[in-house]
């Protein structure tokens, strides 16, 4: 998403909980929702819901709200849903085989191939319907693929070696899910996934809860 500003990211975070309720309300016949319910749903100010709506180039009807179905047409289309991304899984552990099993990824146009890793004991398996191919085989693979994105969930002492390789193989973006900051080379795109991030916002809000 060439272009988006870096101002524009904690927006762009925002949309799918925008759209998860936008659809919601689509399945119960509401042909209109208002910034209003979707604040009050995520605990925001209205005043945030419509200006990160905006973005999306639908505008509201003062005491109606955002039409559902073009609303949800516009988010999807902003967030680049409507096309499929085809993807790789390097790493077939806990959480690589968490990842294979969520279906949002599906609904939402990612698509999964094929999976890589070093255990032996995994090579040729189906895991959730995507099958897990030697660590070795990914630079044949991956331009016979024809993929661009690979989701990254090796151990951390190992992701910058596995980020050259699956580079040098043909990949152009890398969601990382390893608590490394990647060096790649400029043109490259790299979404860095923290969940401890996550966790120490819950684990702040739970201790002040008990104070």
């Amino acid at each position: 998403m060439a272009g988006v500003k870096l101002s524009s990211l904690p927006t762009i975070k925002r949309l799918p909980s925008y759209l998860h309720i936008i659809e919601a309300a689509q399945r119960e016949g509401k042909e209109y929702i208002s910034g209003t319910v979707i604040a009050d749903e995520l605990e925001l100010e209205p005043i945030q819901v419509r200006k990160d709506l905006a973005i999306t180039g639908i505008v509201g009807k003062p005491r109606i709200g955002f039409p559902v179905g073009e609303l949800i047409d516009a988010i999807t289309h902003f967030l680049d849903w409507h096309h499929n991304h085809r993807a790789v899984l390097i790493g077939a552990g806990n959480l690589g085989t968490a990842l294979m099993g969520y279906s949002e990824f599906t609904r939402h146009g990612l698509t999964i191939l094929a999976a890589f890793d070093v255990d032996t004991a995994k090579f040729d398996k189906s895991i959730n319907d995507i099958t897990v191919h030697p660590f070795d085989d990914i630079p044949k693979m991956i331009p016979e693929l024809g993929v661009e994105l690979a989701i990254l969930t090796v151990p951390s002492d190992f992701a910058q070696q596995t980020a050259e390789i699956l580079i040098q193989s043909g990949i152009k973006a890398i969601w990382n899910f390893t608590n490394v900051k990647l060096k790649v080379p400029s043109g490259i795109i790299v979404q860095k996934e923290d969940l401890s991030s996550g966790y120490a916002v819950l684990s702040v809000k739970m201790a002040r809860s008990r104070s």
